[in-house]
């Protein structure tokens, strides 16, 4: 009798063992997840969409190791509303976040909207952001307020590469909104500071989501001197530093992969790279000396140089490496998928797609078929359908099939009328439900709206 006692409560702790290792396991399938951003990135200016200007060859070697998507789409043209439409998973024209909000200004995102973070958070990640925040400065508005553990870097649109006060856009800052140090060019610390906290995480029990959210290759255009000497064969100072500071970021990207590998936590790593915006070739719009070949148009503007970016998506346990896709997808997609993958709970108003059965090698043919909707300013407005797009920039614009005019510049409304009439009418109804303009941010948008142009923070 006492034998069979002792070997019933064996099993039974053999049993609670065992269980126990399965739910840990359950844990340690959630990934961790990396979202590695750019600012003003040009299409054209990587290796991976035939880049020989100059080298990027950690950045190709992310395009490589996933799916490297070639019709990835942005919300917005510019930062600000790039970022918000991103981190709420919401077209930003259903809450009127299509300004920037500037170091005074006392608007950001709005608090009643969730947050990627948060829902991670809540889901038991540990969340992090390093570098450009762009979603309000003051206090209820910050990145610690919105769901993130550990914040460091700048909370308006741009920031001095070498000096921790600009005069013009603030302090580099950390946590609740406490100066810090910045001891190195930027990029570096940003890249540092993402390397520290994943070697940190992989310590622990819970995983991780970190926005690595650069300001380069943004202006001011500054870089090391020792980079700006590797560009020097480049024609003009504006192309030259721009390049100077695209390879600084590619191998700062390097410090941050190179950490998830010495870490361990490599292969259970879900990272997306991308752009926030396309580069930026218009005078007075924090033109940087970009190349969006062979799109047409620029930052601030909804032809396809302007929302089009790279995107990388790369999960090595998962995916297998080298595929070129042509899914149509959006950065509104990150939120719900992010979210599925971490078994956390998906608002119900996202406006994404859960793109995780694609990641793990399922089709989903819906993506080719889908639509997406833009408006900037009221004076551009822009809808894709499938293979064909309607937009209309300040006065110009047409209908386009993407697959033949990717340049938009074969017009098809005189053969294809009623689908012109269709995506207009779609664009028309999509927009009826969205607020107006917010009346603060009014006198900055006419100015700007009426050449297509954005000045200043963005």
């Amino acid at each position: 009798m006492i034998f069979r006692i002792h070997k019933l409560v064996t099993c039974l702790f053999l049993l609670a063992f065992l269980c126990g290792c399965l739910v840990a396991r359950a844990g340690s399938e959630r990934p961790n997840i990396l979202l590695i951003m750019a600012d003003d990135l040009g299409y054209a200016d990587i290796g991976a969409h035939g880049n020989v200007e100059f080298p990027t060859p950690n950045l190709d070697r992310l395009a490589g190791m996933g799916m490297r998507f070639t019709q990835g789409y942005v919300t917005g043209p510019v930062c600000g509303p790039s970022r918000a439409g991103l981190i709420t998973g919401r077209n930003q024209e259903r809450f009127g976040f299509e300004g920037h909000p500037g170091p005074k200004d006392t608007w950001g995102l709005p608090l009643d909207e969730d947050t990627l973070p948060a829902s991670l958070k809540a889901a038991g990640y540990r969340t992090a952001l390093f570098g450009k925040w762009h979603l309000g400065s003051e206090p209820g508005y910050r990145p610690l307020d919105r769901g993130f553990d550990e914040f460091y870097g700048f909370l308006s649109g741009m920031h001095d590469y070498f000096k921790q006060d600009d005069p013009n856009w603030g302090l580099i800052v950390e946590g609740e909104g406490s100066p810090a140090e910045l001891p190195q060019y930027l990029t570096f610390e940003l890249a540092d500071r993402t390397a520290a906290f994943i070697r940190r995480q992989a310590q622990e029990d819970s995983p991780f989501f970190v926005w690595l959210s650069f300001n380069a290759p943004h202006t001011p255009m500054q870089a090391p001197r020792r980079y700006l000497d590797k560009a020097q064969h480049i024609e003009g100072k504006l192309r030259s530093t721009y390049a100077a500071m695209v390879m600084a970021m590619d191998d700062a990207i390097a410090t941050v992969i190179n950490a998830l590998e010495e870490s361990g936590v490599l292969d259970d790593t879900v990272i997306v790279f991308m752009s926030d915006n396309g580069g930026a070739m218009l005078d007075g719009g924090a033109r940087n000396g970009a190349r969006n070949d062979p799109l047409r148009g620029s930052k601030a503007q909804l032809w396809e140089g302007g929302v089009r970016v790279p995107f990388f998506i790369i999960w090595p346990e998962q995916i297998p490496a080298g595929q070129v896709r042509d899914e149509i997808v959006s950065s509104l997609d990150l939120y719900p998928t992010f979210t599925a993958l971490a078994n956390a709970t998906t608002p119900d108003k996202l406006e994404g797609v859960d793109l995780s059965a694609l990641l793990q090698g399922e089709p989903m043919p819906e993506l080719f078929q889908r639509e997406l909707h833009w408006r900037f300013y009221g004076t551009q407005k822009a809808v894709r359908r499938g293979d064909l797009k309607w937009v209309r920039v300040s006065g110009d614009g047409g209908l386009y099939g993407m697959s033949k005019s990717v340049r938009e510049d074969e017009d098809l409304s005189e053969t294809h009328g009623p689908e012109a009439e269709a995506l207009e009418e779609s664009w028309v109804d999509w927009n009826s439900v969205n607020p107006k303009i917010k009346l603060h941010q009014q006198q900055m948008l006419e100015s700007e709206s009426r050449t297509g142009q954005s000045k200043g923070s963005d």
